[in-house]
């Protein structure tokens, strides 16, 4: 069970194993194949995707700005393309999710509609060791509302002596903070750790005590399954660079909550193309939101940037996410077992065991110290074993049930294990 052997018949055995014929896959300067275990920081390219491109370049010579509505698939409402698969992918109704903007702008966007401070409801709780950008987005909307971070800001840290949150501690924390609270914000899989939160219960726990309940998917999204609408959280925002593989710097993503579709009245930094689209044209001085989540939107989305996104979430639709999740729990245990088995005492796993209170990332965690890792790293790399490193002493290990195989996890915990006796034999 721990043997190439093994690995190589998981991989014939594999249901899901044609798919990665449609993404191109590294290569060093030599032409060797390189393992990318990196696809929870950027998705490999579809094949499809410079196609789709190219589609568009020659619908744009062709056609100028007649290609708003005479290009094969017309820009004026391009982002509809992808509508239906975005929301399958969150557990949502189409009308609850919109493809626009960055993650970044997005959240922005939202929290000027969802956090609502008064002098006694204006704390928003957040994981320590955010992800960075979402923790400049929550104090600089704290500030901007009047408040001191220091006050305003719960942050919430993993028991002594652990890596990843308590399901309990959540709860425990916005029970504490009360009717002082007005915004719970928490990953659906934590970036550092690899830990996938249970959305559900903390929506009710945010409820409970009368906050309002967002999520930031950028990790979650195309990893694990979500259910969005059913776990009643409020919004959710996303990328699409990582599991969606779209492409760097491609378009972001939003849900919000159908109970909010009619709220019109609700605050929120309006734009053109959230207008209603029966009278966009009109060009009229008065802003009438398209109901449910289309209404934040600000701008057209960019087309050359967004047609990858199309052909990634074809894949996503004819693979399965309920498949895509299964092969990832695989592969990780996989992963997992083989660095406790062959790696003991040398190499920690900081990302839960248990499947369901993960994705399909490995924080690894190299004994000796930061330093010591860091070049375990470096050298990872050198091999050809193409992962990343996050401060201040991780190594993140993502074997995607798209195109990466249980024999790359054999090589690579091989490397890994030969590297790390190799660093050990000389201090």
């Amino acid at each position: 069970m721990m043997t190439r052997a093994y690995a190589e018949e998981c991989d014939r055995a594999d249901p899901l194993s044609g798919f990665r014929g449609e993404f191109h896959l590294p290569v060093d300067a030599e032409g060797r194949q390189l393992i990318y275990f990196a696809g929870h920081s950027l998705g490999l390219q579809p094949k499809a995707a410079a196609k789709l491109v190219q589609e568009e370049l020659d619908d744009w010579s062709r056609h100028g700005v007649l290609g708003h509505h005479t290009a094969r698939r017309p820009w004026i409402r391009y982002h509809e393309e992808l509508t239906a698969h975005t929301a399958e992918l969150t557990g949502a109704g189409a009308h609850e999710v919109v493809n626009m903007n960055s993650l970044t702008v997005n959240l922005h966007l939202l929290m000027v509609s969802f956090y609502r401070p008064t002098a006694e409801r204006f704390r928003i709780l957040i994981e320590r060791g955010a992800f960075p950008s979402d923790r400049y987005a929550v104090e600089s909307q704290i500030r901007f509302h009047g408040f001191d971070p220091a006050s305003a800001l719960i942050e919430l840290a993993p028991r002594a002596g652990e890596d990843v949150l308590a399901a309990a501690d959540i709860e425990a924390a916005i029970e504490r903070a009360g009717a002082s609270l007005a915004l719970v914000l928490l990953p659906g899989v934590q970036y550092l750790t690899g830990q996938a939160l249970d959305l559900a219960p903390i929506a009710v726990a945010g409820h409970r005590a009368g906050a309002i309940v967002g999520f930031d998917l950028a990790h979650a999204i195309g990893n694990v399954e979500l259910s969005l609408h059913a776990g009643d959280a409020d919004f959710a925002v996303w990328c699409s660079y990582k599991y969606l593989n779209a492409g760097p710097g491609s378009l972001g993503g939003a849900f919000v909550h159908e109970r909010y579709a009619e709220t019109l009245e609700r605050p929120r930094f309006a734009g053109w193309w959230g207008h209603n689209k029966e009278t966009r044209f009109l060009m009229g001085p008065d802003f009438r939101p398209i109901p449910g989540a289309e209404g934040w939107q600000l701008s057209n989305p960019p087309i050359l940037s967004t047609a990858p996104l199309i052909a990634s979430l074809d894949i996503f639709r004819r693979a399965g996410i309920g498949r895509l999740r299964a092969k990832s729990i695989e592969l990780t245990g996989f992963l997992a077992r083989l660095v406790e088995a062959r790696l003991a005492g040398r190499v920690a796993i900081v990302t839960p065991r248990e499947p369901g209170a993960r994705g399909n990332q490995l924080s690894l965690r190299i004994v000796g110290g930061a330093a010591n890792g860091r070049r375990v790293f470096e050298w990872l790399e050198a091999a050809g074993a193409i992962c990343d490193w996050r401060e201040p002493d991780l190594i993140r290990a993502g074997p995607t049930p798209l195109y990466n195989t249980f024999t790359e996890v054999f090589r690579f915990v091989e490397l890994l294990e030969q590297i790390v006796a190799y660093r050990a034999e000389r201090p």
